[in-house]
């Protein structure tokens, strides 16, 4: 029988070097988290940061209450009563109005995003988010995640002012969750646009005022105040077909009943999905750069 080199240990000695077991490697797939769940959990954690501020700055979230309510008092007390000679028998203009214009505050809320990106990057908070081991995705996401809830609670104060002053919409529950789900969806979207705004444009100064030009031929040539068959020829067609108007079409028919929604619904949501696919990666990838600069 062959003599071996190692050196059987005797009960309750110290095992040497030469007979300890090896041990297995870490497997660091087991300690890392899927990408997924960082991507989720991060956000989660900044968008909770975000949010932080509304019950810490009042201020603020009645600053973002008076563009909408400024805009629903105007054209409720100012243009509704001129308007309701042009509107089809048995449609209120003042549901016409205010349908409109809460879908319009969605819109605009859309800088929220921008102005709040372009202050965290001059403020070096994104540099100190690069050192932090999360995936540049959270950044984005939980800012975005945050600013659609707060457009929730905005929307939800403009409408609570619009039933004050005579908006009387007669949806039932599923017409309202198509309503909301839309719009939650419509702000989503236009965030990714903001984001890519406040992180492309190199001032604050320039994000408030540049990130505000898309946006007027958007909500202005659409549906929201007038009917787009009032307009110039060579308008109606952009005029009737380009989102913003698909969106405020659907909510204004689901919840009042005109116009007539038909496939306006899934289109719409086709736009926004679209938008999403475009701006989220160029986002993520706008940020990347104005990381590195």
């Amino acid at each position: 029988m062959s003599t071996t080199n190692q050196t059987l240990a005797a009960p309750g000695s110290a095992v040497t070097g030469a007979t300890r077991p090896r041990s297995h490697a870490v497997d660091l797939e087991t300690v890392h988290h899927n990408r997924i769940v960082s991507v989720i959990t991060d956000s989660i954690v900044l968008a909770r940061r975000s949010l932080k501020k509304i019950p810490r700055q009042p201020d603020w979230l009645m600053g973002a209450t008076i563009q909408p309510i400024m805009f629903l008092l105007l054209f409720r007390y100012i243009f509704a009563g001129s308007m309701q000679y042009a509107m089809p028998e048995g449609v209120s203009a003042v549901n016409f109005l205010i349908a409109g214009i809460v879908v319009q505050g969605i819109v605009f809320g859309s800088i929220s995003t921008a102005l709040g990106l372009a202050t965290d990057a001059k403020e070096g908070l994104m540099d100190r988010f690069r050192a932090l081991p999360m995936t540049r995705m959270s950044v984005l996401l939980g800012r975005i995640l945050a600013d659609t809830i707060t457009m929730v609670i905005v929307t939800t104060i403009t409408i609570i002012a619009g039933l004050a002053v005579g908006f009387r919409p007669n949806g039932d529950v599923l017409d309202w969750a198509k309503a909301i789900g839309l719009m939650m969806l419509l702000s989503f979207a236009l965030s990714w646009v903001g984001a890519i705004i406040g992180l492309g444009l190199k001032s604050i100064e320039a994000v408030s005022s540049i990130g505000l030009i898309w946006i007027f031929p958007f909500t202005f040539i659409s549906s929201a105040f007038a009917q787009p068959s009032t307009f110039p020829g060579w308008m109606q067609g952009f005029a009737k077909n380009q989102p913003f108007t698909l969106v405020v079409d659907c909510v204004r028919g689901w919840l009042t009943g005109y116009p007539d929604v038909g496939n306006k619904g899934l289109i719409a949501v086709g736009w926004l999905l679209a938008l999403i696919v475009v701006a989220m990666p160029l986002a993520v990838w706008t940020y990347e750069r104005r990381a590195k600069s």
